[in-house]
């Protein structure tokens, strides 16, 4: 009998531990959520006052100075990696991928952030209605506005759901570290196309960072919430 209590407070503790440890998990989440959202809030109101004109700028030119035509093509290309165009067509074929892998969880949680990032950009870029700057090197201006950067959230959203799902069916860890930093730096690259082309302010890059860091975290605490009895 004393051996049976003490197995059965062994299995107690292992499951108060893990609910500590998820509950810790969570709240951390949500308060990372929190904070970045104030910080978008600063930026938002700093924008529409016109505070962040001569960051703008500064970042802009300092950017432009580097210019070279091998590195505008390859600047277009990044950005390229970041148009809803390419998003879609990737992103279609990593979800059917991914059901034909029976990874339906990771299905539904990828095509939620996605999609959901697509309806934040469209709310936010018609709330803030900011006029996009002069481009570089004839560039195209897009019809749409320039608050937040759809590609950046767009990347952050699409390529830190994917690092997230391809680093959780691995156990090795140095390729686990690969994924995350070729994430990063994709997401790094997109944004950077952005300013580098003349067709976003900086400022419009980190809101855009900004608001994918509060979405991603917000789907990987629902995520948590729903599954934590699984």
């Amino acid at each position: 009998m004393s051996k049976i209590n003490h197995i059965l407070r062994r299995i107690i503790n292992f499951f108060g531990s893990v609910r500590v440890a998820l509950g810790s998990l969570l709240f951390a989440g949500l308060l990372s959520a929190i904070a970045v959202l104030f910080f978008f809030g600063w930026l938002a109101d700093e924008m529409l006052e016109g505070d962040t004109r001569r960051f703008d700028e500064a970042v802009r030119n300092f950017v432009h100075g580097f210019a070279f035509p091998a590195l505008t093509s390859l600047m277009q290309l990044a950005s390229f990696l970041g148009s809803t165009l390419f998003l879609v067509i990737f992103g279609v074929i990593i979800v059917i991928a991914l059901y034909l892998r029976n990874h339906r969880r990771g299905a539904i949680l990828f095509t939620t952030t996605t999609i959901g990032s697509s309806l934040l950009v469209f709310v936010l870029k018609h709330v803030f209605k900011r006029v996009r700057p002069e481009p570089f090197f004839d560039t195209i201006l897009p019809s749409s506005d320039s608050f937040p950067s759809g590609h950046s959230l767009g990347a952050f959203c699409f390529y830190g759901a994917l690092a997230a799902i391809l680093s959780a069916r691995t156990n090795k860890l140095s390729l686990k570290i690969i994924i995350w930093i070729s994430a990063a730096a994709m997401i790094l690259f997109v944004g950077i196309s952005r300013i580098y082309l003349g067709v976003h302010y900086p400022s419009d890059v980190v809101a855009g960072y900004a608001v994918g860091l509060i979405w991603v975290i917000t789907i990987a605490v629902g995520d948590k919430l729903i599954h934590a009895k699984d």
